[in-house]
């Protein structure tokens, strides 16, 4: 089922026809960007489509490419934003993956112009898709630039940040997470940090303004969890506002915490990589992912990885198995996990594929026809199979074995997400 209505395809195209509107040194503008970005018309098509294997709609060509050319470079009599309702191309009519591919195809990078209003575009267009339950994000970078891919709208709710020290709290107590940063990675974390320590002005409720800096609410919001501490030069554990001596000398756990409130208040793309490097760099198993410090170890789906399901429920169905593992909804995070299990075998279902023949399918890709992973393949979904019809996987079905362990679904979570994680890397024929 389709998401993205008529009106929302209406008001994305009315933004290239005519434009959008945005407050521009003090007035308000109408800005132009064309789809196709830097590059020809045809070239981008191109990059989604084979052109030469699609009908011409002029009976004196032999295909699409053939057609298109004549139409658009040679006559130039085609309309402005033609391909949007020509059903050759699916975006009028056809599945929400391919509008949203065409759409996150926009954004490249080898597409885009970096001089022109692209972002403005991107935020417009991210607002229309919203409504419909999508939205347009980064998933890697070429040459230092964003590629966009598309994912399933979590509408984040107003419930209050919590730090990870406080998220793994009961792990931190019973030292199931143990965890030491070096004086020489604190040191690297705190320059890190003091660089986007900036200072700004704020008006407060009188109507008085005053400079403040990051770091002063980066410890408000400490505050609401716990008394920001740190050892002085007498190994006494006592309160402090200032970021240095918090970075170099408190508990390893807050100095994570610290990190996720820079991220809250910084605007720039760059925090994560960089912060992220430094703790590679340090041989910290921990990464920050979407403002969230998590453990590398922390078996989930490769963002990348994920970006390229062009099925609009297995991804809906991962993601929300991924959002429900972060939360330590483990039950539920299984129960969704299964499901995009099964949701996976019906992938190349068709007219004339069935379950078991999609299933084969996918099992072939991943093993490259060799004989020995087809049958350590097909032996994994099998198993999977019965564990799923055996086990107290959904809530509901309460004549099967229940699962009262913890451990046993973190078990099950992380052998079902290992075939997925795995499957979904040859989805489409692709390659390594």
């Amino acid at each position: 089922m389709n998401r993205i209505t008529e009106i929302t395809k209406l008001d994305i195209l009315d933004l290239f026809q005519n434009g959008l509107e945005i407050d521009e040194f003090f007035q308000i503008s109408t800005v132009k960007y064309n789809y196709y970005g830097r590059i020809e018309e045809i070239d981008f098509l191109e990059r989604l489509y084979d052109l030469e294997r699609m009908p011409s709609f002029d009976s004196r060509f032999l295909n699409a490419e053939q057609d298109i050319r004549q139409h658009t470079v040679n006559n130039d009599d085609y309309p402005y934003c033609w391909v949007f309702k020509d059903k050759r191309f699916g975006l009028q009519d056809g599945s929400d993956e391919v509008y949203l591919k065409f759409l996150c195809e926009i954004f490249h990078p080898a597409v885009r112009y970096d001089r022109g209003y692209w972002k403005e575009f991107l935020v417009a267009i991210n607002k229309l898709l919203q409504n419909d339950g999508y939205e347009i994000y980064p998933v890697d970078k070429i040459s230092n630039r964003d590629v966009y891919g598309w994912r399933i709208y979590q509408e984040e709710d107003n419930a209050l940040f919590i730090p990870y020290s406080q998220r793994n709290a009961k792990d931190i107590k019973e030292k199931k997470i143990v965890l030491s940063i070096k004086r020489k990675a604190r040191k690297q974390i705190y320059q890190f940090l003091e660089k986007y320590n900036i200072e700004y002005q704020v008006t407060d409720e009188t109507g008085w303004n005053y400079n403040t800096k990051v770091e002063v609410d980066v410890f408000n919001e400490i505050r609401q969890f716990y008394v920001p501490k740190c050892y002085n030069d007498h190994n006494e554990y006592i309160e402090t506002a200032d970021l240095q001596a918090f970075i170099l000398s408190t508990s390893p756990f807050c100095v994570l915490d610290a990190i996720e409130f820079f991220s809250k208040q910084s605007i720039s793309d760059d925090f994560e990589p960089q912060i992220n490097s430094i703790l590679k760099l340090n041989e910290i198993p921990f990464q920050l992912n979407n403002g969230k410090i998590m453990s590398i170890f922390d078996n989930q789906i490769n963002k990348n990885s994920l970006a390229s399901i062009q099925e609009v429920g297995l991804k809906e169905l991962l993601q929300e198995a991924s959002k429900y593992y972060d939360e330590n909804n483990l039950q539920i995070a299984v129960e969704k996990l299964w499901d995009a299990f099964e949701r996976l075998k019906t992938y190349y279902c068709s007219s004339t594929v069935d379950k078991k023949e999609s299933a084969n399918k996918i099992i072939k890709d991943m093993s490259n026809d060799q004989q020995p992973f087809i049958d350590l393949f097909e032996k994994e979904f099998h198993e999977l199979t019965s564990l799923g019809n055996n086990f107290r996987i959904r809530h509901h079905e309460t004549t099967k074995t229940d699962i009262q362990d913890k451990r046993h679904y973190e078990y099950f979570y992380r052998r079902c997400l290992s075939l997925i994680s795995t499957a979904i890397q040859y989805l489409d024929g692709r390659s390594i």
